[in-house]
């Protein structure tokens, strides 16, 4: 292998032991033993067990952002709901073994490598995007935090709980997050459904759709 090869290598065998795992139950000896190559060529790419892991968190802290970020860039605010919905659970859904990483062990990382500084930011974006649609509508853009706090809580807490359940599917389940968020509960559809083009909602004419 090339020196890049083996630390993609190395990476991916962190991952899934410190999925598995957490931190403190995994060894450079055992992901040195996986990978077949000794100590210290994992010492040599990344210095220690907490270097090793602070590259594993960043790589899925990043590709998370990106996935919710660009989830939040088109469309008017139902779609963005149910988009950024759907990125959260496609990454749990797709990078299982990340999502656990994130969400359990964060002692070896930064104040600003975790997850809930990741929610942070997420939370941070929704409520520029809130706080424009509720001027628009002639509503306190001062309440947007308020909102966007209680919406990225939501999807995160739901995405959490469907990590180890997986039924129902990813979209009924962005569904009836969606419903919850846009009817609330006296307004629940009894079935309801992800819409494939923008909807007008909040940024729009009809705030009741």
């Amino acid at each position: 292998m090339t020196g890049t090869q083996r630390r993609e290598q190395l990476v991916e065998i962190a991952r899934s032991l410190f999925a598995e795992r957490g931190y403190d139950a995994t060894s450079i000896e055992e992901i040195a033993q996986r990978a077949n190559v000794s100590k210290p060529v994992v010492y040599e790419h990344f210095g220690g067990k907490e270097g090793l892991y602070a590259v594993v968190v960043d790589r899925e802290m990043s590709i998370l952002l990106e996935m919710i970020m660009s989830s939040l860039t088109q469309n008017r605010s139902r779609v963005r709901i149910e988009r950024v919905t759907l990125a959260l659970l496609s990454y749990v859904e797709e990078r299982t073994d990340g999502f656990r990483i994130l969400v359990r062990d964060q002692r070896a990382t930064s104040s600003d490598g975790t997850y809930s500084s990741l929610l942070n930011e997420a939370i941070g974006h929704v409520s520029h995007i809130l706080a424009g649609d509720f001027s628009r509508r002639g509503l306190d853009p001062a309440l947007a935090p308020l909102y966007a706090q209680a919406l990225v809580g939501m999807v995160s807490t739901t995405a959490t709980w469907w990590l180890d359940e997986r039924i129902p599917a990813k979209e009924v389940v962005a569904a009836h997050l969606v419903n919850v968020c846009w009817n609330g509960l006296t307004n629940l559809e009894s079935n309801p459904q992800l819409r494939s083009e923008p909807d007008p909602g909040l940024g729009g004419d009809d705030p009741s759709k």
